[in-house]
């Protein structure tokens, strides 16, 4: 009797493609974050863009479900509120301020690398070379996305762009780890974390920034737009996504934002994408598809 090694692809990590494709909606409309912010927002306030992206949202889904967390679900949603959103916005605007763009969204696309690492010190997962090596692939494509030639470095900028992939990915891996209450819909699950979030970031937001001076229509269609499509409706979609989904697969999909924002960058904003970036896209792409396909792994067969 021979023993040979055959190829097989897992079951066990099969993915739901279509809760993919509607998960995979939350990141394309927080790409859309950039261009709304310079186009629409008033300038030098994104942490007061931050809160009304999150609180007003949060209770508008708290006032539809009329379902508040229970026992110890008070705690953990205070939690995930602080991690996934409330220190997540402060981090990802100190990033934006001290580094290039490009560099900081680089740096935020490391989550899928740090959720792979989670997923083997919370979750109990077993390592997986393949997660790991496509989440690089990932960071790699959107770097050449978005730095450009001119990229400066800034350390405290570095520090909060790791800090604030670190912090979304143990905030997405304990979502994971704690999951959903069954009698508790996604949209409840989304407000209590909008709420959470939103609390934090009222005291940093008027302590470090203020409100600003005058807010026009444009300002008004820019923060209904973060509210109800980037916050209220993305989020559900993406909480929904990581209680369903493997861990991993969601955090990959992170991966669409930089892009979107590059493509929009591109035909708004007329900047443009050259060969490099081409070939990152594809990098990326190709990182966020493997993402969702099982992870092949060896099987000894007999023969």
């Amino acid at each position: 009797m021979k023993s040979s090694v055959a190829q097989r692809v897992s079951g066990a990590s099969t993915v739901n493609l279509p809760r993919a494709g509607l998960t995979a909606l939350a990141p394309l409309a927080w790409g859309t974050t950039y261009v709304v912010t310079t186009e629409l927002l008033p300038q030098g306030h994104p942490l007061f863009a931050g809160l009304l992206r999150a609180l007003p949202a949060g209770l508008i889904a708290l006032a539809l479900t009329r379902t508040l967390p229970r026992g110890t679900w008070w705690g953990k949603a205070a939690v995930l509120g602080v991690l996934n959103i409330g220190l997540f916005f402060p981090l990802l605007f100190v990033a934006a301020e001290r580094l290039p763009g490009g560099v900081a969204a680089t740096l935020a696309a490391a989550q899928p690398l740090i959720v792979a690492i989670l997923a083997v010190t919370v979750l109990h997962e077993s390592p997986s070379a393949w997660r790991i090596g496509w989440g690089a692939m990932g960071v790699v494509g959107v770097g050449l996305v978005v730095i450009g030639p001119n990229a400066a470095l800034d350390s405290i900028g570095i520090v909060a762009g790791l800090a604030c992939a670190a912090t979304m990915a143990l905030g997405v891996t304990l979502t994971k780890r704690w999951g959903r209450p069954a009698e508790v819909s996604p949209t409840a699950f989304a407000g209590w974390q909008l709420t959470a979030g939103g609390l934090f970031l009222v005291p940093v937001t008027f302590v470090f920034e203020g409100a600003p001076a005058a807010i026009d229509s444009d300002a008004v269609l820019g923060y209904l737009w973060l509210g109800l499509i980037g916050g209220l409706i993305a989020y559900v979609l993406w909480f929904r996504g990581i209680t369903t989904l493997p861990v991993n697969s969601v955090s990959i999909l992170s991966l669409l934002s930089p892009l979107v924002a590059a493509v929009l960058g591109a035909v708004l904003l007329g900047q443009t994408l050259g060969p490099i970036q081409l070939v990152g896209f594809a990098l990326s792409l190709a990182a966020i598809v493997a993402g969702q396909l099982p992870v092949p792994t060896l099987e000894r067969t007999p023969r």
